[in-house]
């Protein structure tokens, strides 16, 4: 494995993990960390200049789309592979939600890892901070603190 696939920003070892994957770029949060922490990010490389387009080409009867660079995608797995479980978030829908690819990756080459993928869940990743995408993996996982309801009452 060359030193780029190496991702160790945050430690994953045992903990509960969600992943917000697109086809560029993966944000990865360990559960029980600060709010205000930052992800793990893992990123694509683009060795063109140029972001990959995922589309369908004309010309193309298949209908299948260009496939990314496996090296991004054994990145995410290695920095997933230490988690104990793991929520994935994606968008897209068909052969255009990166998250499928992903776990179809993962399944054929690290099956332990796909074997740790709780759910693969469908939102907005685009325009969901950092913060959001902490919180959702916390509800998910039933490890989201109890929320101030304004009348002074801690709970549900």
């Amino acid at each position: 494995m060359a030193a780029h696939d190496i991702t160790d920003a945050i430690d994953l070892n045992g903990k509960l993990a969600i992943a917000a994957v697109d086809f560029h770029t993966t944000r990865i949060y360990a559960i029980d960390v600060d709010p205000k922490s930052r992800p793990e990010t893992v990123g694509a490389s683009d060795p063109k200049g140029f972001r990959h387009n995922v589309y369908h080409r004309d010309g193309n009867p298949d209908g299948t789309y260009e496939d990314d660079n496996p090296v991004y995608w054994r990145t995410i797995g290695h920095a997933l592979q230490r988690a104990e479980a793991v929520l994935l978030l994606g968008h897209g829908k068909g052969k255009a939600n990166a998250s499928h690819h992903l776990v179809a990756y993962l399944e054929k080459h690290e099956s332990d890892v796909a074997a740790k993928i709780v759910a693969d869940v469908r939102v907005d990743i685009d325009d969901i901070t950092d913060e959001q995408l902490l919180r959702l993996g916390q509800q998910y996982f039933d490890q989201a603190p109890a929320r101030d309801h304004g009348d002074s009452q801690r709970g549900a």
